[in-house]
């Protein structure tokens, strides 16, 4: 994005592409619209991508059914894996005019007066008026500048996925699902193969890792619909598997850095919506660039942008946490599940939360709440007290939430510029 407003932009890399990174695959329609302002959807379309315009949301027998019209987007869904999407981008980023150096380590940053102007690599010394750590939950250069984390929470779920080839359901239909304790999230990708990925509670990590074969292929079978789909198709490759994570916001400005995508900040994946975000702040980091460069302080538009990317995340990175929590969905979350799969604007709401359109309190509202808790009262009466129970510490979380939001995170400017 940089390099085609005209900046000088070195790319480096570690990896060779292409090469494989945990990725949920799914990219939400704004994640797409970007793809295709840079060119790149029609590239990706031809690696056999499969524009996805219907989600199926289920949770245990709560049935939701959405679709990615017109009036949503006018762009699709999709489910790209990370060695044809970053390879695609890395030929991007050539094209426009960026040096790309792969299988490039940096090794630590140089800084004058405490103000970062470059990297140390394997390689030699690269100097820059700015350094994005574009690098992932484990950044280097958050390490290097000792980027602190705020907001952070432990996993709920470790995540598996697998592909399979021969699958006959090659439709834009994604699903999105929890069956019991059980998430799912699958669908059609690119080289003519189907994506189905599991969220399987953490304490049964042992279990799994002793058998994934068998824990993966008992699980599908928990969802009948997505074991019809996958039958008489034949996984390739073995079982992908990520455990070691762990939910974040990072400093993610300074004196000469910033941080974007998973380096500055990482939610629960249950709802697939990292590269999606990775894709919005680039675009905002990159105009925030150019704006600082030219007309004004770098630094103060980077804590500009920091602060924005705080603000566009934060309700999104709960609602996340919640869609990824561990355990079975309460009867009280299922009612509200249903009352929203029977009104045709809170479905298209719903839809509009995963592409950025809708803040998940737009939708999961306090009226919505207590209508739910009326109706799950009189349907399970003996589940009063849970119920109630569940509402409070719903409240309890929410104000907690509120109260954190009104924190200045470390390192972050005031409006009027001045550090804490």
């Amino acid at each position: 994005m940089l390099a085609r407003q005209g900046l000088r932009v070195c790319l480096l890399d570690r990896a060779h592409f292409p090469s494989e990174t945990p990725s949920t695959h799914m990219i939400q329609p704004c994640g797409v619209q970007t793809l295709d302002q840079l060119g790149l959807l029609d590239g990706i379309l031809a690696a056999g991508a499969i524009p996805l315009d219907r989600l199926s949301l289920v949770n245990d027998d709560v049935r939701i059914e959405a679709t990615v019209d017109e009036e949503l987007s006018a762009h699709p869904a999709l489910c790209v894996r990370r060695v044809t999407l970053d390879g695609l981008l890395v030929d991007a980023a050539s094209a426009a005019g960026a040096e790309v150096r792969t299988g490039s380590r940096v090794t630590e940053l140089i800084t004058d007066d405490g103000r970062v102007t470059g990297v140390q690599t394997s390689a030699g010394p690269v100097h820059a008026q700015l350094v994005v750590g574009a690098d992932g939950r484990h950044s280097t250069v958050a390490s290097c500048v000792g980027a602190r984390e705020y907001h952070r929470t432990a996993p709920g779920k470790l995540y598996a996925w697998a592909y399979f080839e021969g699958v006959g359901d090659r439709e834009g239909h994604a699903r999105l699902g929890r069956q019991g304790a059980v998430g799912f999230l699958a669908g059609p990708t690119d080289g003519e193969l189907y994506m189905a990925a599991l969220g399987i509670d953490m304490p049964e990590q042992a279990g799994f890792d002793a058998d994934r074969d068998k824990g993966f292929a008992a699980r599908i079978q928990m969802w009948p619909e997505l074991a019809d789909v996958l039958a008489g198709a034949r996984r390739v490759g073995p079982i992908r598997v990520v455990a070691n994570w762990h939910g974040y916001f990072r400093q993610s400005a300074g004196a000469g850095w910033v941080l974007v995508g998973d380096a500055g900040h990482f939610k629960d994946p249950a709802p697939g919506q990292g590269i999606a975000d990775a894709f919005r702040q680039a675009d905002k980091l990159a105009a925030a660039v150019v704006d600082g460069l030219g007309n004004r302080s770098p630094d103060a538009a980077l804590q500009d942008w920091w602060r924005w990317r705080d603000h566009d995340a934060y309700e999104m990175y709960w609602y996340a946490r919640e869609t990824g929590a561990p355990g079975a969905t309460s009867p009280l979350i299922r009612r509200m599940l249903r009352d929203i799969a029977a009104d045709a604007d809170a479905t298209r709401e719903l839809l509009g939360i995963l592409n950025h359109q809708v803040r998940p309190s737009q939708v999961f509202t306090p009226a919505r709440l207590a209508r739910a808790t009326a109706r799950t009262f009189l349907d399970e009466p003996s589940r009063i007290v849970a119920t109630v129970k569940e509402v409070v510490s719903a409240a309890k979380r929410n104000a907690r939430q509120g109260r954190q939001r009104r924190v200045r995170p470390p390192g972050m400017a005031d409006m009027a510029g001045e550090r804490r």
